[in-house]
């Protein structure tokens, strides 16, 4: 008789777990608190436009190439990718900005526009990115930190002096201009730490952005999420939405079951993919591995404040991805990191999916999303919204020479509060746990419970980490733990 999985919640991680698994011949569950599958990659959709609600970058095509191959699939036989060309804009204080092409020569010749000699420094700089790229993603994210001596190799002795150096001062060893600086820098947020407390070694990041590019799904994230539900539906997975966990059933020690809606549903064996300290709740405070001073000491990746806005014509001078750099990087992480307060002067992202995908807006508009990272567990109120929308709105609007105010159909917002209450997140954070040296790999908390037998967890604050390439690569490294231990 083949043994029964539940998996709570149906996110990247989880959907990709429940595809492995339901391949091994496991019966699979997803059980999922919200109307629809994806977890934080969902949809809003409303009077013709369609925003994705969580990411909107997607960057490392090789780990979904490797993901979808895993099943005798590629993603073109779920959904159509374009190449960003530019891959994203960057505006400055000064009223200028530059536009990241979408091959590495390019890119090198706008940098030596900026700062002559850099060109050179930037090649060595993604040369030994790239070999960082190739020890890390092609194999150390894929072991499932059990053990510290899964980082060790022949390939990472070598490079030792990249876990203890970190990311800000290798780029301004190298590189003098701030604009430059700052564009280095910027890739390792998804990581969910500021640059001086990142190890060198995740310099990956910037192969992934200048080596591998940027990519879009024609339709949004969403279409993968899609694209993975169907796969997972092919398998023989059944998933249930409007159904959130309520508590994950135990007995002797051992999990067996979950229940939803005040009813009881058994399995062999819990996968959750749900936020990891909300998980741990749904269990006897006995069975908690971690508490919560474990938590609370742990440092976390940004929240968010998003507005997503339906635009009545279309926008000038902006593309598909826009950064504003506009203020202190410096003073923005430190209201996040060192004293967490809502931002006087925030750096804001911008996002524009209609100047790429026709389907994103009604034809002549434009749909508009505009990302504030923020410290987790601010007070969220309407008012402080507000404020911060006017905020970027005017600095937009002179940085890119045009009036938008006026342009405005609607505007939906979405941030701290709801974070805790569409996700369960802890603190509202927006991206799980930063990757800093103290919170990597065997150093994360553990895929499987050391306290309730046949308990597993999968997402972002466990290994490997933030992020949606993370996530699938999680879920693998989850379902094969569950093969692995699970046998009998």
């Amino acid at each position: 008789m083949r043994k029964k999985i539940i998996i709570i919640g149906s996110g990247f991680s989880s959907l990709a777990a429940s595809c492995y698994l339901a391949k091994a011949g496991y019966e699979v569950q997803i059980f999922e608190k919200n109307p629809t599958v994806g977890g934080r990659a969902r949809q809003l959709k409303k009077d013709g436009f369609t925003f994705d609600i969580g990411p909107t970058w997607y960057w490392m095509p090789d780990v979904f190439e490797r993901f979808f191959n895993d099943f005798n699939k590629k993603p073109s036989d779920f959904y159509s990718l374009t190449k960003m060309d530019p891959a994203y804009q960057v505006f400055f204080g000064d009223g200028t900005s530059i536009s990241i092409p979408s091959n590495l020569e390019a890119i090198y010749a706008e940098f030596e526009k900026e700062e002559k000699g850099s060109s050179e420094k930037l090649r060595k700089f993604i040369d030994r990115a790239r070999d960082n790229y190739d020890i890390a993603i092609k194999d150390l994210v894929y072991r499932p930190g059990i053990s510290p001596l899964e980082l060790v190799s022949p390939a990472t002795a070598m490079r030792l002096g990249r876990f203890f150096s970190n990311i800000s001062s290798e780029v301004r060893k190298e590189f003098k201009n701030p604009k430059l600086r700052q564009i280095l820098e910027f890739p390792v947020l998804f990581l969910g730490a500021k640059p001086s407390d990142t190890p060198a070694f995740y310099s990956f990041m910037n192969y992934a952005d200048f080596g591998l590019g940027t990519w879009h799904p024609q339709g949004g994230m969403y279409k993968v999420i899609e694209g993975i539900r169907d796969l997972a539906v092919s398998l023989g997975v059944k998933i249930e939405v409007n159904a959130p966990v309520e508590e994950i059933l135990t007995e002797n020690k051992k999990a067996k079951g979950v229940k939803v809606h005040g009813k009881e549903y058994f399995c062999d064996i819990v996968l959750s993919g749900a936020d990891y300290h909300h998980s741990e709740r749904l269990l006897p405070s006995a069975l908690r591995q971690y508490s919560e001073k474990y938590w609370d000491s742990r440092i976390f990746a940004p929240s968010s404040l998003l507005f997503y806005v339906g635009f009545d014509t279309k926008l000038k001078n902006v593309s598909h991805h826009s950064l504003f750099f506009d203020s202190s990087f410096e003073k923005h992480a430190h209201d996040i990191y060192d004293a967490p307060k809502w931002p006087e002067d925030p750096l804001f992202y911008a996002s524009f999916p209609s100047i790429t995908d026709n389907s994103s807006a009604p034809q002549g508009k434009e749909a508009g999303i505009f990302l504030i990272p923020l410290a987790p567990d601010l007070e969220d109120t309407p008012e402080i919204r507000e404020h911060y929308f006017n905020l970027i709105i005017n600095r937009f609007e002179k940085l890119t020479s045009q009036e938008v105010k006026s342009k405005i159909a609607f505007k939906e917002s979405f941030c701290v509060n709801d974070f805790k209450e569409a996700y369960n997140s802890y603190k509202g954070n927006a991206y799980g746990m930063a990757n800093t040296l103290f919170q990597t790999a065997f150093l994360r908390p553990k895929l499987k419970s050391k306290k309730v037998a046949g308990l597993y967890f999968t997402g972002q604050l466990t290994v490997p980490g933030p992020g949606v390439p993370p996530s699938l690569i999680s879920g693998k490294l989850a379902a094969g733990l569950i093969e692995k231990n699970e046998k009998n």
